[in-house]
């Protein structure tokens, strides 16, 4: 049994900060290859996740914040922003459910975010079908640029 509280978010978060990327995974589900994916997303503003999709018909995303505030973006092929929804802890919208085929990025607008996720496994990596050509490649110099446009979206 996995009990999560507050203690636990607290030093995820902390070990979200302390990591170059920004972002840290607490994962429920026991290993890569089980079949349903249930983890926690430590996220913090900064952190770039390049926008991607799944084509698999199956691994559709379910995101529920639990601290924080996290705006999720949906984009047409050519990268074009289709949807900004703002997902925040004791707002008006708090789960998000994704699917697959939908370009989509989730950008921490506070820190200490956190978000749990669920998807079906087992863990595949991104395909090249499945990332966004048209965004920045994670590490690049264009990355501060793009977060900045996605954040100023209306």
């Amino acid at each position: 049994m996995h009990i999560i509280d507050r203690t636990l978010l607290d030093n995820l978060s902390a070990e979200a900060r302390a990591n170059p990327r920004l972002r840290k995974n607490y994962n429920i589900h026991p290993s890569d290859d089980f079949c349903c994916h249930r983890l926690l997303n430590a996220i913090e503003p900064g952190s770039y996740i390049r926008p991607h999709r799944h084509l698999d018909p199956v691994k559709d995303e379910t995101f529920v914040i639990l601290r924080g505030k996290l705006a999720v973006f949906t984009f047409d092929d050519g990268g074009r922003v289709v949807s900004r929804t703002l997902i925040a802890a004791g707002g008006e919208t708090i789960v998000i459910d994704i699917p697959h085929g939908v370009f989509h990025t989730a950008v921490s607008l506070e820190s200490g975010t956190i978000f749990f996720e669920a998807k079906a496994g087992p863990y595949v990596p991104i395909a090249e079908a499945e990332k966004a050509h048209w965004s920045p490649v994670d590490g690049s110099p264009e990355v501060a640029g793009y977060l900045a446009a996605l954040i100023a979206e209306p």
